[in-house]
């Protein structure tokens, strides 16, 4: 894989296909896992839709922009978008009994994040660009 490659998408649910293909390549050209790269994948679907639904408000013909970069042991992914900025302090860890018991659906996409990449870093500048920061380590030995 080159040291980088980026892709831009408009932001509907149904270019998250690609999405998904895009950093699944990436992330097996590396190295990883069929198992690692589900979760690298699962991640950024969920990053994404958060800018789908939270940040665009479906807005349908906003941009994404989704960067791959290969760092000497890691996969480093940036997502940029320009919609309505959060606070990621504000949101707390989910209590997953109650989740399941209330059969509830969505609001664990930043737990999943967190629990699935090692790093997650939000870099946000409200009116501006938002950027998160998802970062996976390739397992020693590769």
């Amino acid at each position: 894989m080159t040291a980088s490659v980026t892709r831009t998408i408009k932001s509907r649910t149904e270019h998250l296909l690609e999405v998904r293909d895009f950093v699944s390549s990436a992330a097996q050209q590396l190295g990883f896992s069929d198992e690692e790269t589900s979760k690298i994948v699962l991640a950024v679907d969920e990053a994404c839709t958060n800018i789908i639904k939270h940040a665009y408000h479906y807005d349908p013909n906003k941009e994404i922009r989704i960067s791959i970069n290969s760092t000497k042991g890691a996969l480093e992914i940036l997502i940029e978008d320009e919609g309505k900025s959060f606070n990621p302090m504000a949101i707390k860890p989910p209590d997953l009994k109650q989740h399941l018991q209330h059969y509830r659906r969505g609001g664990l996409g930043v737990y999943l994040m967190k629990t699935l990449m090692d790093e997650v870093e939000y870099n946000l500048k409200p009116g501006k660009k938002n950027v998160v920061r998802l970062l996976k380590y390739l397992p020693h030995g590769r």
